[in-house]
């Protein structure tokens, strides 16, 4: 009989009394975890292993957190939340800003993260999974750039551009849904599992990081447009007249 695989979560905090409090409670709740104090640490359980997801502490002694937010974004994939006893906005916009799929402020209540942590798996899981057909049936292409749906990566002329899970999501989105506009209450709905907050930015954060990497200019961008009071509105043709 075949055993479930268990989701790994990679928890990367110096406090000794969290790092363990939340493997008993993940443990609990079906995950397998991987515990690290710092960066270095982090590396080497990298090196061995893939996890499916890094909790990561802000504010760490030596490499801070958002250093490391960094290096992963660089070099994977992961999806990561980010967790900070500093819960002022600027701190979650910058967290956002390097790449963290989520932002959770400390102190916390563990059932809080472990709702996080599902919403952004299932965000991960939730790409389609497009039939092989053929190679261009699982492509979208808009100006210079082709979105590879099976490989979760955008090409510009051949050359990757390195894209966050959270960033994906959102560009897929928008491809599918071409010259509409889309609230945000819509994109959070897409992205299945956000939890809604009047004030929250970082669906903005997330469209102004995709604008960095695909518009020449992103104070005026050609395709992801915003539409003031309603939304944003992507154009798959660009400026063209």
């Amino acid at each position: 009989m075949n055993e479930t695989v268990k989701e790994h979560i990679l928890v990367v905090d110096d406090d000794d009394g969290l790092r363990s409090l939340l493997e008993q409670y993940l443990t609990g709740n079906g995950f397998a975890v991987s515990l690290a104090a710092n960066g270095a640490a982090m590396d080497e359980i990298l090196a061995a292993t893939q996890p499916d997801l890094v909790i990561l502490d802000l504010m760490m002694p030596g490499e801070d957190g958002l250093s490391i937010a960094r290096r992963l974004r660089t070099a994977t994939h992961l999806p990561v939340i980010m967790l900070s006893a500093r819960g002022e906005d600027i701190d979650r916009i910058v967290g956002l800003e390097v790449g963290a799929d989520d932002y959770l402020s400390k102190p916390f209540n563990p059932r809080e993260l472990l709702a996080r942590i599902r919403a952004v798996l299932r965000r991960k899981q939730d790409a389609p999974a497009v039939e092989p057909v053929s190679d261009a049936a699982n492509q979208v292409s808009f100006g210079e750039y082709v979105l590879d749906l099976d490989a979760q990566r955008l090409t510009k002329a051949g050359a990757e551009i390195g894209l966050t899970s959270a960033e994906f999501s959102i560009l897929q989105i928008f491809t599918s849904h071409p010259n509409r506009v889309l609230s945000r209450d819509q994109l959070m709905d897409m992205l299945k599992g956000y939890d809604r907050d009047p004030f929250d930015r970082s669906i903005d954060v997330r469209v102004t990081r995709l604008r960095r990497k695909i518009e020449s200019n992103p104070a005026e961008p050609a395709y992801i447009r915003t539409v003031w009071g309603q939304g944003y509105l992507f154009a798959p043709k660009g400026l063209s007249k």
